[in-house]
């Protein structure tokens, strides 16, 4: 029922930046943790960045002082800012929705279907 969409992905050369984008539709955002993957050819997928329902953060070591990922409620909307990239940054970008088991309902997840992100001269 949740919907996820990403955009803003792109072609960037080294050094720049990108802000990637997810719209959550068929529920509030306000309920989820939100996460950002990413699956670079021939690797795992990775998780990069995670905002709580509170607003704290976690970041992959590899992104840390580079990436910013941030939440706006009101327009349903998470973002990755991302800067000072690497060829090594190039990935199919995903975005997560997870709430925990509570009270009032299992844990639940849904996945967006991922924007390119290619670091390049």
């Amino acid at each position: 029922q949740v919907q996820l969409v990403e955009s803003g992905g792109g072609l960037v050369q080294p050094g720049g930046s990108l802000r990637l984008s997810c719209l959550v539709s068929g529920s509030s955002l306000s309920i989820y943790t939100m996460g950002w993957y990413r699956q670079a050819p021939g690797k795992q997928r990775e998780l990069v960045a995670r905002i709580t329902t509170g607003g704290s953060t976690n970041y992959q070591d590899s992104v840390k002082g580079r990436f910013t990922t941030s939440r706006d409620n009101a327009r349903n909307t998470v973002y990755l800012q991302m800067n000072s990239l690497k060829p090594e940054d190039t990935a199919v970008y995903y975005c997560n929705a997870h709430r925990s088991k509570s009270f009032f309902g299992n844990e639940y997840d849904a996945w967006g279907q991922g924007t390119q992100v290619t670091v390049s001269s």
